[in-house]
């Protein structure tokens, strides 16, 4: 094989991976695609030693990609991966109550918007802590301590 004929599996790996979910095919793709350059740099190189040379860097890529996608998901790196789940950075900050929580339910101001909330009865202005998410209410606890600083 020459180099062309590796650039074009690796483009044609490529493409195929932005049409299919996923993203197996592109670690392939970028293995054929440097095993390319590496063909294009020795063109005496035997199919025989490019076979394992590309099984190599297909395999050393996805482990690169596995990383990545890892390393972005536990930051929340992925734009799309909070965006439903506003909600679940709320647990554990602090709030004052705008409404009083009357029969397990009352309401608290957060940023731009207020929540509904669900806890034990309490008065107006009491300091509440999120301790969970339950759809789009919170569920709270009274703070003992009010050394704490409201979050957003």
């Amino acid at each position: 094989m020459i180099f062309w004929h590796w650039l074009i599996v690796g483009v044609a790996l490529i493409l195929v991976e932005l049409m299919a979910p996923g993203t197996y095919l592109l670690w392939i793709g970028l293995g054929a695609l440097v095993t390319g350059g590496i063909v294009y740099l020795f063109p005496a190189l035997h199919w025989a030693y490019q076979a394992p040379i590309f099984a190599v860097l297909a395999i050393a890529w996805a482990v690169v990609g596995r990383q990545v996608y890892g390393r972005l998901q536990k930051r929340g790196g992925d734009g799309a991966a909070g965006l439903n789940r506003r909600a679940q950075h709320l647990v554990g900050t602090t709030h004052t109550l705008t409404a009083p929580i009357k029969d397990g339910i009352g309401r608290i101001h957060v940023g731009d918007g207020t929540w509904r909330v669900t806890g034990p009865d309490l008065p107006e202005g009491g300091r509440v802590r999120v301790v969970a998410v339950d759809g789009i209410t919170l569920a709270v606890e009274p703070v003992k301590d009010d050394s704490h600083h409201e979050q957003p």
